[in-house]
C-alpha cells in the first residue's frame, strides 16, 4: 500500500507547536489528528506543502511565520482592567471571552493575566509576535474513505478493511 502523504490521503498525525527562542511548548496534541490532503488544510497551507510526500513513520520540523498566518501582533487588541471591573468566572489565565463589536462582529479573546489589581485581556492570537515551529510525527497514511474525502478528515464511521488491504 502506498503510504507516501499525496492528495486525497487521509493522514493522521500528533503535533508540537513550539516557540524557537525558549523551547517552550505551546500546544501538544497527544491524541492523532485526521486529515485529507489536498482537502483539508487546516493545519495551514505552509504545513500542509511541507507534509507532501513525506511518509508514515516520518517525523518532521516546520518553522511557520506566525505573522504572515495569524497577522502582526496589535497592542490595540490588549486591555487591562481593574480586577473589580472583571466577573470573577473570567479571572483565571487561559479563560475565554467571545466580545462583539459595534457591527456586531464576534472575537475570541483571552485572559492572559491576573494580579491582585488587574485582569489583561488579549484579542491576539496567543502565538503572534513568536517564533515557532510545529514538529509533527506521521502515525498514518492511507487512501481517503468517500465519507473522509466528504469531510475533509475523521469521520465517526471505520473504514472498510477490505479496501484498505486491497493493492491499488
Amino acid at each position: 500500500m502506498d503510504n507516501i502523504i499525496k492528495e486525497f490521503k487521509y493522514v493522521e498525525l500528533i503535533y508540537k507547536v513550539i516557540d524557537k527562542k525558549t523551547g517552550n511548548i505551546f500546544l501538544s496534541i497527544e491524541y492523532p489528528v485526521g486529515y485529507v490532503h489536498g482537502i483539508n488544510d487546516t493545519l495551514g497551507k505552509e504545513v500542509i506543502n511541507e507534509l507532501e510526500g513525506k511518509k508514515q513513520g516520518d517525523v518532521i520540523e516546520v518553522d511557520i511565520d506566525v505573522d504572515k498566518l495569524y497577522g502582526i501582533r496589535d497592542e490595540s487588541l490588549v486591555f487591562i482592567d481593574n480586577i473589580e471591573n472583571i466577573p470573577q468566572k473570567y479571572q483565571k489565565v487561559g479563560i475565554k471571552i467571545v466580545m462583539e463589536n459595534s457591527k456586531g462582529e464576534f472575537k475570541d479573546f483571552l485572559v492572559t493575566k491576573v494580579d491582585d489589581k488587574t485582569v489583561t485581556i488579549d484579542g491576539n492570537n496567543p502565538l503572534c509576535g513568536r517564533e515557532v515551529k510545529f514538529i509533527l510525527d506521521i502515525h498514518l497514511v492511507r487512501d481517503a474513505t468517500d465519507g473522509e474525502m466528504e469531510v475533509g478528515g475523521m469521520t465517526d464511521e471505520h473504514p472498510d478493511i477490505e479496501q484498505l488491504l486491497t493493492v491499488h
